[in-house]
Parts: structure tokens; C-alpha cells; sequence
């Protein structure tokens, strides 16, 4: 009885056609017989993270004893609330390319830019740049004719000088003091060949762009990781095989899921199935599409285990936005609890 009642209280079942037990409990003592009473030590104990990856553009780690709503505090605060850098105001000198003024500024405010927000103040409506609340980037540049191209190219970079307006082509105008002020002097766009523009003879840009901190709340372009696939959280998977599983049957079982998620070895000669890899497994349920071998197999996923990935714009290494949301948390739960000790006065008073 107690282990069926943790199977509730702890795992989301995977069936064919369905899947059970997917409400949340938050309170303690719904499980009759089953310990889940806040604890603070308790909470300590069983409260882990599990760096499985990390280096200046991606990490993935497993954060293990807390509940959804934690876990998505976090994803919702990185998309949102952790601040980056973005290209804010363009002010447009000259612009003879085929691309409308308006487009070209959507195009160069979405520039992912490599500099560090903690270095900078909130830049305010109606504030001038300065160099502790702005980073301006300049572009100028002209399309010309080739003069030593060959007589028979074709290809427009071979036949014209400055064909392609990239990231590489914006020049960093520092403000007065600026150089000294900031101690990080590679602020860059953080990949030097994104496509801004095509040029032809005679077509150039001439113009300014004015970078502020802000947050995803603002606009997507301050978000400092990929709004879709490149930050995801995910529950782990459970993989239980109920029986040995050998021969033609464990080589078919293998390929019902990723590869990497099933491993075979010989047990006495014997080809034997084992659950090597269970966090690579899609959930896609294919084991349970094959009639002998949905007998052999549960499929779970464990509530309170959370596997996070994070992938960065490039603008801050991924380890420092999962930092900052934690710091950012931390102050709303603070806030949080002065609230409620204010009002607390207030009615005793």
C-alpha cells in the first residue's frame, strides 16, 4: 500500500492511449500514510542539482526535489525577467538599400549583443545616452564596383565591395569616458555574420544604434535565451522493465525508443536488455504500440525530478542567466514576506 500511494504522490504514468496522474497536490497529508509534511530539512535533504553540461553557449542540468511551480518560476524569470542587452534606438543618417527604414531597425534591434547588463542602468524614458546607461555602435558603409573583378564573374561578392552589410560591420563608438568606465571592452555583436543588408553600386548606410538594458517582458530581444526550443524543462523519465527482456524480443525493444536509451549485453551468453540512457527517451510511447512487449515495461515520469536546458542567445553564458534568476526569485520572495509581515502590522495595529 505505501509504495503504491508514493507511485501516486511521486510519478506520472505513461499508458497508450493516456496519461494518469497527472494533478498536483500541494498540500501535505492528501496520501493517507504517506510522510510528505513541509520541512525545511527534509526540503534540504532531498534538494539537489545535477550539472550534466555547461560551457558559454549551452547547459543542462537536473534540479531534483521541487515541485512544478519552482521549476516553472525559473523557466518564466529566464524567458523574462533576467536583463540583456539590445539594440533599443536607430538613428538613420542615410539608407539607399532596398530596405525600408522601419524593417532595417527591426532587423538590428534583434542583433543578439555580446555585453554584460550588470555593468549598466536602466535606461529611462526620456534619458540621454550616457556611458553608464547606453552602448552606440556605428555603421557605415558603401557599395562599389569591383575594378580587379574578372571579366566573366558572377558572383555579386566577387563583382562589388561591401555586397553584404554583416554584424561585422558595426564599429563600436564608445561615449565620452566610456572606454574608461566599463571594464569589459569586448562589447561586440555576438556572432560578426549575421546578414543585415545586400548592397549594390552606389547603395550605402549611414547610421547610429543606441543599445539599452531591458527584459523579455519588454521584448523578445532582450530575452537572453531562445523563446522556443533552446530553453526547455522537462520531466525525467522513468524506464522499468517488469521482466528480462532477451533475444530477437531486447534488439526490438531497443528500437522502440532513442537511440541510447536501451542498451544490450550478454548476460550468460544471453542478449539481455537494460535501461542505459532513460533521460534521452521522447515519451513517444512506441513500447506500448507492440503487443508482447507493452507486457514487459512501465513507463513513468518522476514529478518532483526536472531536467533543464538552457541555451543562450550568446549574450551571457548560460550559467550566469540561471544565476540571475535565482537572485531574481530570491528578492520576489523577500518582497513577498515584507508584504505579508506589513499587513500583518497594519491588522494588529
Amino acid at each position: 500500500m505505501a509504495t503504491q500511494t508514493a507511485q501516486l504522490r511521486t510519478r506520472v504514468q505513461l499508458e497508450e492511449y493516456q496519461v494518469k496522474n497527472t494533478h498536483t497536490v500541494d498540500f501535505p497529508g492528501a496520501f493517507h500514510g504517506y510522510d510528505d509534511a513541509w520541512s525545511l530539512n527534509s526540503f534540504r535533504k532531498n534538494f539537489k542539482i545535477e550539472i550534466i553540461k555547461v560551457d558559454n553557449e549551452e547547459m543542462e542540468f537536473d534540479m531534483i526535489g521541487i515541485d512544478a511551480s519552482i521549476a516553472n518560476a525559473y523557466r518564466r524569470i529566464m524567458l523574462s525577467e533576467v536583463p540583456a542587452m539590445a539594440i533599443e534606438k536607430v538613428v538613420i543618417h542615410n539608407n539607399t538599400s532596398i530596405i525600408q527604414d522601419e524593417v532595417l531597425a527591426h532587423r538590428l534591434g534583434l542583433i543578439p549583443i555580446a555585453a554584460d547588463p550588470k555593468l549598466f542602468d536602466n535606461f529611462n524614458p526620456g534619458d540621454t545616452p550616457t556611458n553608464k546607461n547606453s552602448i552606440t555602435f556605428t555603421l557605415q558603409i558603401k557599395c562599389i564596383r569591383n575594378r580587379s573583378a574578372h571579366s566573366d564573374a558572377t558572383d555579386p561578392e566577387e563583382l562589388y565591395i561591401n555586397s553584404k552589410v554583416t554584424t561585422k560591420d558595426l564599429k563600436l563608438k564608445y561615449n565620452e569616458d566610456q572606454d574608461n568606465a566599463i571594464p569589459n571592452k569586448d562589447i561586440r555583436p555576438v556572432h560578426e555574420d549575421i546578414l543585415i543588408a545586400k548592397l549594390r553600386p552606389g547603395q550605402e548606410i549611414d547610421l547610429e544604434m543606441i543599445c539599452v538594458k531591458g527584459t523579455g517582458a519588454d521584448h523578445a530581444k532582450f530575452s537572453p535565451v531562445g523563446n522556443n526550443l533552446y530553453l526547455l524543462v522537462w520531466l525525467m523519465p522513468e524506464i522499468i522493465l517488469k521482466q528480462a527482456v532477451t533475444g530477437k524480443r531486447a534488439k526490438r525493444l531497443a528500437k522502440c525508443f532513442p537511440e541510447g536509451v536501451i542498451g544490450i549485453k550478454e548476460i550468460k551468453g544471453i542478449k539481455t536488455a537494460y535501461i542505459d540512457k532513460p533521460r534521452l527517451d521522447t515519451c513517444s510511447r512506441q513500447v506500448l504500440r507492440d503487443p508482447e512487449l507493452k507486457e514487459h515495461v512501465i513507463l513513468n515520469k518522476i514529478r518532483d525530478h526536472f531536467i533543464f536546458c538552457i541555451e543562450s542567445t550568446g549574450s551571457i553564458p548560460p550559467a550566469d542567466i540561471f544565476r540571475e534568476s535565482v537572485k531574481i526569485l530570491r528578492q520576489k520572495c523577500h518582497k513577498f514576506l515584507e508584504e505579508v509581515n506589513r499587513n500583518a502590522i497594519s491588522d494588529d495595529t
